[in-house]
């Protein structure tokens, strides 16, 4: 399978483990990633409140390069670069007077007919099936709270397809590759987003209640398909600690850091050794199960030494 290839900022910098994370699982489901050639930022969280045309024009920039490598389906696994990217091609093909604005500011003509996935939808397309095959590694001790927060399931018109307040495709996903999920309040519910610097005290009290209602529901790892998301949920919980000494931390990781788990693949591969909250703990909880389940043997007995032998016979 060929698929287009968002990475967006993030991906290639704060999310890296994101990025490399995402290339082993597919490089193992045999789908070939081919990046956009000078792809350029898609305006994220902060050009649709500078300038709307700004917020069209820049997805649009990338869409109509995909459309020039003679692409069909794009995967942008950052939510919000999807969220942008969906956003910005329905509102072309809605509204002409922007569609004539964009195209004047690129000196371009839009183009439709690109479709935009995201990471649980090229997971659906490949099939829970072939995820399932593909398991080497038994999970089933995690319990995971799937974090969906705002942009995945919205707008409801045009993004993922699934219930809006109470999505469960991305536990289909899970359960399909041996883990367990739990059913809890928080799944949908805000971040706090890009105020992350600039109102670090409210992110700080939006992310307490989501990790509180997760670890509530019996989940020992947080999953989660946008980098936004996950430096607010990984990073944030090293001041959650400092004001609140009793706080138990949680690792947070990615959908396709949880799926290579699963398939085997090695952890440094998966970039899970760089977050703020580690994941030995995590790690530590499935080792006995570690190994690829064809290669599992029987331990041998120890062998009777000589002595014993001789002891034996004497007797």
């Amino acid at each position: 399978m060929k698929l287009g290839y968002y990475p967006g900022c993030s991906l290639n910098g704060t999310a890296k483990e994101f990025n490399s994370s995402l290339k082993e699982v597919f490089a193992a489901l045999n789908v070939d990633l081919e990046e956009l050639n000078d792809w350029s930022c898609c305006g994220a969280t902060s050009a649709h409140v500078t300038s709307h045309i700004l917020s069209v024009a820049l997805p649009a920039r990338n869409l109509l390069i995909a459309k020039k490598q003679g692409l069909n389906e794009l995967l942008a696994p950052c939510a919000a670069c999807y969220s942008r990217l969906v956003s910005s091609q329905q509102e072309l093909k809605l509204d002409e007077k922007m569609r004539m604005k964009v195209e004047d500011l690129l000196e371009e003509k839009v183009t439709n007919g690109l479709q935009i996935i995201n990471l649980i939808q090229i997971f659906q397309k490949i099939g829970l099936d072939k995820l399932k095959e593909k398991k080497q590694v038994d999970i089933s001790k995690i319990k995971a709270a799937c974090y969906y927060g705002c942009l995945l399931v919205r707008p409801v018109d045009i993004a993922l397809p699934d219930d809006m307040e109470s999505p469960d495709s991305m536990e289909a996903i899970i359960k399909s590759i041996g883990g367990k999920t739990v059913d809890w309040n928080f799944k949908t519910e805000c971040c706090g987003a890009a105020h992350s610097i600039a109102h670090t005290d409210i992110v700080e009290k939006l992310c307490k209640g989501i990790i509180d209602n997760a670890q509530k529901h019996g989940a020992d790892v947080i999953i989660v398909a946008c980098p936004m998301c996950h430096s607010n949920l990984d990073m944030r919980q090293l001041n959650i600690i400092k004001h609140y000494p009793d706080h138990k931390p949680i690792p947070v990781l990615y959908l396709s850091q949880l799926v290579g788990l699963s398939m085997g693949i090695d952890e440094k591969k998966l970039g899970l050794g760089v977050h703020y909250i580690s994941t030995k703990p995590l790690l530590e909880k499935i080792k006995s199960d570690a190994l690829p389940t064809e290669v599992k043997k029987e331990v041998p007995a120890p062998p009777v030494s000589n002595d014993k032998i001789k002891k034996g016979v004497e007797a």
